[in-house]
């Protein structure tokens, strides 16, 4: 499945972008109030999000956050001998503990994010798996440090103004606003047996009804409910929608490397998760202190962004502009081609 392919067969209508736009927002909210939120017939709604999800436009999953574990999140680069990239890539987007991959530099790097619920898994990965591959040439691990956005709360911007402020208001939230906060907190939740079974349930299908939850969990439905609300709270797990940004027409993405003056590093990712091509940025350790993720329509408006607007941005020193040649996964979510894919047990 090819990129081309994709464009050519889903038709993303207005109102497609709008029940997208509502699910940010509100991504557990039923049909019925987005409905009511949209102008729109419940069986409407009910029938393009189902056509969404089948034609791999959306996904919407709970992902876990091992920071609210007391455990930490890295980005790494791997630089791979020519023709096996791709085999490496692919065994990584299969392990449960890296969310995110992504081929770029002509093929030879590998980008990803490690999400590891334990200390022993992470190195297990980073210490010995990985450097004891022969076509692994360089490793280099980044400790995330702050997060400004990505994940629920503080989305990404580039439907903002899709629904008028009312409608926004009607559809609420899941009451967890987005606060700039450590990556790892010092006071880490401990999860039950019914915790797990909530989140393995929900990292399957994050709208998943309060009914199918407390079966999951061998408990009642307003019991899942309060410790579901007390889990958004604490940050353990957060409604991701995952979208697929070559349907709304954003085909050129590219990973960037800031170096920016430490004293601006603060403003820098506070301004980047203002921009509308901005998916994702952090504060990261090592040699560029800033990570994002950029999703532009094609290279030259990538250009005109990288060159006029993050090229003022106050305190930059230096950028590296890597353009990403294929997402093999993001978000926990697999792709083939520009498509998400569900786990086969979930497809709609």
């Amino acid at each position: 499945m090819t990129g081309a392919s994709m464009s050519e067969s889903v038709a993303v209508q207005p109102d497609d972008v709008r029940i997208i736009r509502a699910l940010q927002i509100a991504p557990r909210a039923s049909f019925a109030s987005i409905a009511v939120a949209l102008g729109l017939t419940e069986s409407a709604v009910n029938r393009r999000y189902r056509r969404l999800r089948a034609d791999g436009v959306i996904r919407v999953a709970g992902v876990v956050n091992p920071g609210a574990l007391a455990q930490s999140r890295w980005l790494v680069r791997l630089r791979c001998r020519p023709g096996s990239v791709e085999a490496i890539a692919d065994a990584l987007a299969k392990r449960e503990d890296v969310n995110w991959v992504a081929l770029s530099a002509a093929g030879c790097e590998i980008t990803c994010a490690i999400q590891s619920r334990t200390q022993e898994q992470r190195e297990d990965l980073l210490g010995r798996r990985l450097p004891r591959t022969a076509a692994v040439l360089d490793i280099n691990a980044f400790a995330m440090l702050r997060q400004f956005i990505g994940g629920r709360g503080h989305y990404w911007a580039a439907l903002h103004g899709t629904l008028t402020p009312e409608q926004e208001a009607m559809l609420g939230s899941d009451g967890v606003p987005f606060t700039e906060s450590p990556v790892v907190t010092r006071d880490p939740v401990r999860l039950t047996a019914g915790d797990e079974k909530i989140l393995n349930t929900l990292a399957t299908d994050g709208r998943a009804s309060l009914v199918d939850l407390a079966a999951a969990a061998d408990s009642t439905p307003g019991r899942v409910s309060r410790r579901l609300h007390a889990l958004l709270l604490c940050r353990v797990v957060h409604i991701d929608v995952e979208i697929a940004a070559a349907a709304l027409g954003y085909h050129a993405r590219a990973n960037l490397w800031l170096r920016v003056h430490p004293s601006a590093v603060k403003n820098a990712g506070r301004t980047l998760a203002q921009e509308p091509e901005i998916a994702f940025a952090a504060a990261v350790s090592g040699p560029h202190n800033i990570h994002a993720v950029a999703h532009c329509r094609d290279l030259d408006e990538l250009f005109e962004f990288t060159s006029d607007r993050l090229g003022s941005l106050a305190g930059l020193q230096s950028m590296e502009v890597s353009p990403v040649l294929r997402h093999v996964k993001q978000a926990g979510t697999l792709l083939s081609g520009d498509r998400l894919v569900e786990p086969p047990h979930t497809r709609a």
